[in-house]
């Protein structure tokens, strides 16, 4: 998933992705340990998915204090 994809979504949708990448990178990790896994860039994908997802979660409680000092 792309960073442009990620910024159409909602606040609501960013959180419900966030959830469901984490819970793949556990199960992912745990089958790692386990077993053999058939991607292993998979776990790369997931960690890096994490980050851009809490980056923009992160910039978009940047901006709104920002805008409501502007408005004020």
């Amino acid at each position: 998933m792309k960073a442009t994809e990620l910024r159409e979504m909602s606040d609501e949708q960013l959180q419900l992705t966030l959830q469901e990448t984490c819970e793949g990178l556990f199960r992912l990790r745990i089958q790692a340990q386990t077993d053999r896994l058939d991607v292993p860039s998979e776990l790369r994908r997931s960690r890096r998915l994490i980050a851009r997802i809490k980056t923009l979660q992160h910039e978009r409680q940047s901006a709104a204090p920002a805008e409501v000092k502007q408005e004020g």
